[in-house]
């Protein structure tokens, strides 16, 4: 099962949640502010699960330093009605969030929904070779990398599983509602600004149009399009 660590001050909650963790099976390391969870980080981890408000340094201030060398899956933990923390946190590269407080059921549904996009698929030799192409674009899923003209293009696994989504359906309008769905594994809540912010910073690392548009593009009221080749 997967290893994941726990970054939040309130010590109760930790072992609370860390007891729930490992009896569905999952490893789990602990951390209590953000500079003991960044000396944590290594190869090991599958999955962050990661409190915003903490001492020494919150977990803003972390992902941010965080994204500057890892692509770790990250859940944010955020305080109920927090917007500007989630939205923040999204835009810094965070691959989900869940409002305090929460259930055991939905904690555990939405790890497994980041981790089933996320986790590298190593059983096979042929599910790392398999690679999806559009235009001068080449993903491997299996491999978690995207490559532009040979070069490697940085992203998240929620980016990464996101852009495999659009380039199985070029030129299809796809509905906010159906990429929560298909890509995030949950649905689309109101107000929920998830998939906006994941399809911003998507854009923000995708090589643009011969005229400088974007390859994805939003149709208001409708949802996103890939736009294909002319």
């Amino acid at each position: 099962m997967a290893k994941i660590l726990l970054v939040d001050d309130d010590i109760e909650l930790t072992a609370l949640l860390k007891d729930i963790l490992e009896l569905e099976g999952f490893e789990v390391e602990e951390a209590n502010n953000g500079i003991e969870g960044l000396q944590k980080i290594d190869a090991s981890i599958d999955l962050i699960l990661l409190d915003v408000m903490m001492p020494k340094m919150n977990g803003t201030e972390m992902l941010r330093r965080l994204r500057e060398k890892h692509t770790t899956p990250v859940m944010m933990l955020t305080a109920k009605g927090d917007e500007i923390d989630r939205v923040l946190g999204l835009e810094l590269g965070a691959d989900d969030y869940l409002p305090k407080p929460f259930s055991d059921r939905e904690l555990l549904a939405r790890m497994r929904a980041v981790l089933r996009r996320t986790q590298t698929n190593t059983d096979t030799k042929a599910s790392n070779s398999e690679c999806l192409v559009y235009q001068d674009l080449t993903i491997y899923p299996g491999r978690q990398e995207v490559l532009h003209h040979q070069q490697p293009i940085e992203m998240t696994g929620t980016e990464l599983a996101l852009l495999s989504y659009f380039v199985q359906h070029p030129g299809k309008i796809i509905a906010k509602e159906e990429l929560s769905l298909e890509v995030l594994g949950k649905r689309l809540a109101q107000f929920d600004r998830a998939i906006d912010m994941h399809v911003s910073n998507l854009r923000k690392k995708l090589p643009v149009r011969s005229d400088g548009k974007p390859l994805i593009k939003t149709l208001r009221g409708k949802g996103y399009l890939l736009v294909e080749a002319q």
